[in-house]
């Protein structure tokens, strides 16, 4: 299927390229947004690849933002670095890794207007890390993250994000004074599957991680040690179902994967952590509840929170476009930066 005829002009023969690259892409799986704004957005990053290089610093050396990257196994690999005003003085301070949906990139995930999480940090004070997934684009557009069975080039290709993100963490640490005991994961759609990937395979890095709107798809799981899992969802969930499967606004499913439900992600971690039954009511409030399984092995926590409407979404965020606002009965950043603060040391 295409977008237009292709006898035509040259500037809309290249349009028409663009449509069916973004329609035939199976890195194109979880974005949020129609497809005429996606093929905005893609031809915007063409004309910023013809545009001058900007250099970049390479050395953290003050609060602020960096875009960095890394060579692993032979792939040239991006990510952001926000440094809180706060971040360079006293003590160790804490990392976040945050991880984009399939089909997005570092710099959407970096959004505050749609996620929050720069003046997060700032408020929290906490360094926050956005690395980018596996692109076939020079840009950096279209990733996704190999979770396991699930999503796209990333896992058709087997891509070794697990060692990527190592070999991030560790390049981050040795530039700034990071707490490794206090090493978090977070993620959105393919990128909460990613951190569970993270939590089983690197459980020497990570802590805790926190999962939105994405389940543990992972293949293999054996964690070294506890790691505390908040995992949020919405109960109306399109993309991601609730209680599993890959639902009716799954972009495209030869590149997904018939996902985990919720309960049942649930549960493995409360097996996993060997969590105490039955779970505790955190909150209840309108739209929205969490449950806590605690306590668990080592001090960890398995924490559960539902909204009801939102759809595929970060509660508290905001979508500039789409069909289904995020939920506004918790903030997504706010429970997990608590659930992170309750953690041991």
């Amino acid at each position: 299927m295409s977008c237009c005829p292709p006898k035509l002009s040259p500037l809309k023969r290249m349009f028409w390229l663009l449509c069916t690259s973004v329609l035939l892409s199976s890195s194109a799986v979880a974005q949020d947004g129609p497809l005429r704004q996606r093929l905005k957005e893609r031809l915007q990053q063409r004309q910023a690849e013809r545009a001058p290089a900007q250099p970049s610093p390479t050395t953290i050396t003050q609060p602020g933002d960096y875009r960095l990257s890394l060579v692993h196994h032979g792939l040239s690999r991006s990510y952001l670095v926000h440094v809180p005003q706060r971040g360079l003085v006293g003590q160790p301070v804490p990392l976040l890794v945050a991880m984009h949906g399939g089909g997005g990139n570092m710099d959407f995930q970096a959004d505050d207007s749609r996620y929050g999480l720069i003046s997060a940090s700032e408020r929290e004070g906490f360094v926050v890390a956005f690395p980018n997934g596996y692109s076939r684009f020079a840009g950096g557009k279209l990733a996704t993250w190999n979770a396991g069975n699930c999503c796209g080039a990333a896992r058709d290709g087997q891509v070794d994000d697990v060692g990527f993100i190592r070999q991030m963490v560790s390049q981050i640490s040795a530039q700034l004074p990071i707490n490794p005991r206090r090493v978090y994961a977070t993620g959105m759609s393919n990128g909460a599957m990613m951190a569970y990937r993270l939590a089983c395979e690197a459980s020497d890095v990570f802590s805790a991680i926190a999962a939105v709107a994405g389940t543990d798809n992972t293949r293999v799981c054996q964690p070294g040690k506890p790691v505390s899992v908040l995992h949020i969802h919405a109960r109306d969930d399109g993309h991601v179902l609730f209680h599993g499967g890959a639902g009716p606004a799954a972009v495209n499913k030869s590149a997904e994967a018939d996902y985990s439900s919720v309960p049942n992600t649930v549960a493995k971690w409360t097996e996993l952590n060997g969590c105490s039954l039955p779970p505790k009511r955190m909150l209840e409030q309108a739209g929205a509840l969490c449950e806590s399984y605690a306590p668990c092995q080592g001090g960890a926590q398995v924490q559960l929170c539902v909204t009801n409407t939102g759809g595929h979404s970060w509660p508290g965020g905001h979508k500039p476009r789409g069909t289904e606002p995020p939920s506004q009965a918790l903030s997504a950043n706010d429970v997990m930066w608590d659930f992170f603060n309750r953690q041991p040391l």
